[in-house]
């Protein structure tokens, strides 16, 4: 069997070498506009093939922030625009507008050229912005991991020695940074202020309010005043930074502990009920607030608590990230961590925040922490 083969014609020749010139056109283009991750090298490197390859008038590429390239002087008669969409063609990342040539009309090949070349500088653009936006999460990232250093490098770095009593205190944050803070500032007379607050809020904003918080009430409970008195002046203070500190109030719960008499004051500004164990275990109180929470109407005025807190004792302080644990829609809530609380007779603070969080966690069935918790125990040995 033979096989016959027609003669290609002149123009037919003509035809394909033109075909790939422009597929090796297009490969070019392709590989210049891909051979940057950068938003604005990747809008230069089109917009100088359009003007110098095509020797075109000019272009422009807009884009959502910026617009980039040149035209000639309007108006721009008889300009063509070309969408440069995604790799999945739909989402247009940025439009070409190329003026017309001298002829005033796009010939075939500039046409498919310029289709060709957006398809390409759409998916570059993309990739491009894909790029950036890594580059800024990287930023962002460092920035918040350093913050969280900088949050936990504020929090008491150890431990007071007060004969026949221990303080421990632990506080995880549901994000890199949270808005729960615990301070202990321990007094030239031997007495103790505690305290425990929680910022309106979680993540970046309750933690730049919880230090400045943190400012404050260092600067308050060292000058040794009364509970009552700082949580006051706490409050106004809080009001008077404006709106946006009003909106992130602090719910807070102090207390002064009297080694040398044994005794207790508390304050609770808005904040969950601590809970205080006799020593026998036998009587259990909570301390529920006499106010609203710091910073949140001003004028505020509080009241205190006084206690005996005899050898056997403990007293516990939370966040409301603590009770807030969720097993379905049932609740943890306080009760239960009063309970639990009350029930426990581990010997020591740390061995009982293991196993608080331990209880939370079997609850929860290991869900993940959706809000920041934060604790302190407060424990008188056994006469």
């Amino acid at each position: 069997m033979s096989i016959s083969s027609q003669p290609v014609s002149a123009a037919e020749v003509v035809d394909l070498q033109q075909q790939v010139a422009r597929l090796q056109a297009l490969l070019e283009t392709s590989r210049q506009v891909h051979s940057t991750i950068q938003l604005e090298g990747v809008l230069e490197t089109v917009l100088r093939i359009v003007v110098r390859e095509l020797e075109l008038p000019g272009a422009l590429i807009t884009e959502p922030r910026k617009q980039y390239g040149s035209m000639p002087a309007e108006p721009w008669s008889g300009c063509e625009r070309f969408p440069l969409r995604g790799k999945d063609g739909n989402g247009v990342q940025a439009e070409l507008v190329v003026a017309p040539p001298a002829s005033s009309v796009l010939s075939l090949y500039e046409r498919d050229f310029l289709e060709g070349l957006a398809v390409q500088a759409g998916v570059a653009i993309e990739n491009a912005r894909y790029h950036e936006r890594n580059l800024e999460w990287t930023r962002v990232q460092r920035d918040l991991d350093a913050a969280q250093q900088i949050q936990r490098s504020l929090l008491p770095q150890a431990m007071p020695n007060v004969p026949g009593y221990t303080v421990t205190f632990r506080s995880t944050t549901c994000y890199e940074v949270g808005g729960d803070y615990v301070d202990i500032v321990e007094l030239p007379n031997g007495e103790l202020v505690m305290t425990v607050a929680d910022v309106a809020g979680k993540g970046l904003a309750s933690a730049l309010v919880g230090m400045t918080f943190r400012s404050a009430f260092r600067a308050m409970a060292v000058a040794d005043m009364p509970l009552t008195e700082l949580a006051a002046r706490l409050s106004e203070q809080h009001y008077r930074e404006g709106a946006e500190a009003q909106r992130r109030y602090v719910t807070a719960i102090f207390l002064r502990l009297d080694p040398a008499t044994h005794t207790l004051e508390a304050v609770n500004a808005g904040h969950n009920p601590g809970f205080l164990i006799s020593g026998t275990g036998a009587d259990a109180h909570c301390i529920r607030a006499s106010g609203t929470p710091i910073g949140l109407v001003p004028g505020m005025r509080y009241s205190s608590e006084q206690f005996a807190f005899p050898g056997g004792s403990k007293l516990l302080f939370y966040t409301d990230g603590l009770t807030e644990v969720f097993q379905g829609d049932e609740e943890f809530g306080s009760e239960r961590l009063l309970q639990v609380f009350r029930e426990c007779k581990l010997p020591d603070g740390p061995a009982i925040l293991d196993f608080l969080w331990l209880v939370l966690h079997n609850f929860c069935g290991g869900a993940h922490q959706e809000d920041d918790m934060t604790a302190l125990v407060l424990l008188r040995a056994q006469e």
